[in-house]
């Protein structure tokens, strides 16, 4: 029991003196090092330890990098991985530490530590005594070492976080305000006063409202030449506010930061170790979703937007970002499908994904592949686009025609709108740029005029905002040329003119496929299709933003006569025509008279209705009656058989003759007799050609 507190001096051999005592000095932060200065120099004074056993000042060398590095890990504590390399290249005859925690606060890394030095022979001292890693009592003291220093921390650690929590739930835990927000004399946090900030942050909502996508946003903004501010963390506070181009990631930190909400949160952020890499500053850093925030407190200071709002902006960006998962929406693209987004599998419920089938790529299919990606399983259905695009395009404009006067004095109310917004963003940066100049010459005229070491400095300054003053004015004159704000009168006459024929809107060349689609969504939440149920039919269940449901019945193209959607009707149909004595021609006259289209969309002609007629078993109709074919037709002309009984040849020579030219004739229609034109005065030179012929060129006519 006594060995216990032993400085046991008596370990140290020759061999551990001729090689390095390395003595490891660390502090968990900046903060402990620039305030807690007693214990650093403690530290350092482990030099006269290494000394008095023996060790020549110069074999002992102080490793320090590590100072302001927490000790919970040996990833980028670059001095404690030198002490381990010179360990393991047998320099090292003595680590020396004020206790285990300096070295290690995780049993990994500590445990490193006493296997190498336990390998080759190196001790390990701290404040009090040495210890031998190769002995099983030293080894077991060391382990307990690291054991309680590891638990030590985790103690620390939960006290911290306990009190830096329940501090949060009370709104008391300062954090770093966006570049929209700041605090006054009295510690309250206010909405920034400057005017241009809060513009600007105005404006970057109102985009996202109408256009609904956040790099949508960076490109008006970036067309408009307007800059958005950013408070830059880094340094001492205050931290003041900068203006930086405008880029995905600075619109998507101000359209995700709940602070401009007016709520106070906790806990937006955590580190999973296992998304961590290696030299990369903040990769394991994640983010929970708003209903698994630890703290959320409403309304907790003035905000630019409503809670409302900002949960429908995140719902929306999610809806962006996975818009090829179910559930989710996206944003209106390009593409000619109306239903991008909104269309829904009838079948099984999934949002439909969007493909393009042709030569081209030319036709937009609706296709609900869910079950074939997942499982390999049969694609569930595809519904072609365009006939469903049409008949949805006919639905809205029907719904909107009632509302078309109210709709283009909205839209005269929006431009007018955004021409204010614009405007006044620019009014903003000139009042900014002029004040910079205007501070600037003041500067200058309060120096002394003999103080030319001053002076040129503050001169340089002045010229320097004046010249960005006539840049931001040069910069204005050129956006206002290219986008005029006013709307002369004609103008206005005009989209009243066009918004009372919202037909023209639609199909106008300046309309593009994205625009379709917000009008579509803006009075349909969803298209429910499902082309399975009847066959040859789509189904459409639409449900309106207004939470009305209508459905509708649409007739489909489709490649048999097995899935015709009126094939009974169809079938009945010829039937009855055939049996009243109808031509094939007469019979697809009379079709496309009562509306009937084929399978393919298209009318029908005699071919097609005696194809059909041949894969029902309809007989083909007999002309006056007649069951066999007479030698001559009432009109004078021939059948086969007569043209080939007064030749005196076969009726196959007959037909072989039709087909090479040589006798002329006609069907009334596909599968009913032939009528053959042969005059009196050609009977003889045929039969005269027949009895030239030899038996073998007979058989070739």
């Amino acid at each position: 029991m006594l060995t216990a507190t032993l400085p046991h001096e008596d370990l140290v051999t020759t061999a551990h003196r001729a090689k390095l005592a390395f003595i490891y000095v660390r502090q968990s932060s900046v903060g402990q090092v620039r305030q807690h200065q007693e214990s650093t120099e403690l530290q350092y004074r482990l030099v006269d330890r290494a000394l008095h056993l023996g060790w020549p000042r110069e074999r002992v060398q102080v490793i320090d990098e590590d100072l302001g590095c927490s000790g919970a890990s040996s990833d980028g504590r670059q001095g404690f991985q030198k002490l381990i390399a010179e360990i393991g290249l047998g320099h090292a005859g003595l680590v020396l530490s004020l206790d285990a925690s300096r070295l290690a606060r995780n049993n990994r890394d500590w445990y490193q530590l006493i296997e190498l030095c336990g390998l080759f022979g190196v001790l390990i001292a701290d404040g009090e005594r040495l210890f031998d890693p190769a002995a099983y009592h030293d080894r077991l003291l060391l382990g307990l070492s690291g054991i309680m220093s590891e638990a030590e921390l985790h103690q620390i650690k939960i006290r911290l976080h306990q009190g830096e929590r329940q501090k949060a739930e009370r709104g008391e835990l300062r954090q770093p305000l966006p570049a929209g927000l700041a605090e006054d004399r009295g510690g309250m946090i206010v909405l920034n006063p400057d005017e241009e900030v809060q513009a600007r942050l105005n404006l970057v909502f109102h985009l996202f409202r109408d256009l609904g996508s956040a790099h949508a946003v960076m490109r008006a903004l970036q067309r408009a030449g307007l800059l958005v501010p950013v408070r830059p963390l880094r340094g001492p506070a205050p931290h003041a506010v900068v203006w930086q181009p405008a880029d995905s990631s600075r619109v998507l930190n101000i359209l995700k930061n709940p602070s401009y909400a007016g709520a106070y949160v906790y806990g937006r952020h955590f580190q999973d170790p296992g998304r961590r890499r290696a030299g990369v500053p903040r990769s394991g850093t994640v983010t929970r979703p708003p209903d698994a925030w630890p703290v959320c407190l409403l309304e907790a200071h003035p905000g630019y937007i409503g809670w409302e709002e900002f949960m429908a902006n995140q719902k929306r960006l999610s809806d962006n970002i996975n818009r090829y998962s179910a559930g989710h929406r996206g944003v209106p693209r390009k593409g000619m499908a109306l239903l991008q987004g909104i269309a829904v599998c009838g079948r099984c419920g999934r949002r439909m994904g969007l493909g393009y089938s042709g030569p081209h790529g030319e036709y937009p299919v609706y296709r609900c592949g869910a079950d074939k990606h997942q499982s390999g399983a049969p694609m569930c259905q595809e519904v072609r686009a365009l006939a469903v695009d049409a008949e949805i395009e006919r639905l809205v404009l029907e719904a909107l025609t009632p509302d078309r006067v109210a709709l283009a004095i909205a839209a005269l109310s929006t431009l007018d709108e955004e021409a204010r917004l614009l405007e006044r963003q620019w009014a903003l940066r000139r009042e900014r740029a002029r004040y910079e100049a205007e501070r600037a010459r003041r500067q200058y005229d309060a120096v002394e005029p003999e103080n030319r070491l001053v002076a040129r400095s503050l001169e340089r300054a002045w010229e320097e905002r004046l010249r960005a003053v006539e840049q931001v004015e040069t910069e204005y004159e050129h956006w206002y040329r290219e986008q005029p704000l006013a709307l002369s009168d004609a103008e206005r006459t005009e989209i009243l003119a066009v918004g009372a024929n919202l037909s023209a809107v639609w199909h106008a060349q300046t309309t593009t496929a994205a625009d379709r689609k917000r009008i579509v969504r803006l009075i349909i939440q969803e298209a429910i299709l499902d082309q399975k149920q009847v066959p040859g039919r789509v189904l459409i269940r639409l449900v309106w933003q207004t939470g009305a449901v209508s459905e509708h019945d649409l007739r489909r193209t489709v490649h048999s006569y097995d899935c015709y959607a009126e094939i009974e009707e169809l079938e009945g149909r010829v039937r009855a025509l055939n049996a009243a004595g109808k031509m094939d021609g007469e019979i697809a006259e009379t079709l496309n008279a009562e509306g009937f289209l084929s399978s393919r969309g298209t009318t029908f002609d005699h071919g097609l209705v005696f194809l059909l007629r041949k894969r029902w078993g309809i007989a083909t109709v007999k002309i006056n009656g007649a069951e066999a074919n007479p030698v001559r037709w009432p009109d004078g002309s021939y059948s086969i058989q007569g043209a080939a009984k007064v030749l005196g040849v076969t009726a196959q020579t007959i037909l072989k003759w039709l087909k090479c030219g040589r006798l002329s004739g006609h069907q009334l229609a596909k599968g009913l007799p032939w009528q053959i034109m042969l005059e009196e005065e050609r009977i003889p030179e045929l039969r005269t050609l027949v009895r030239r012929t030899t038996p073998s060129r007979r058989k070739a006519l």
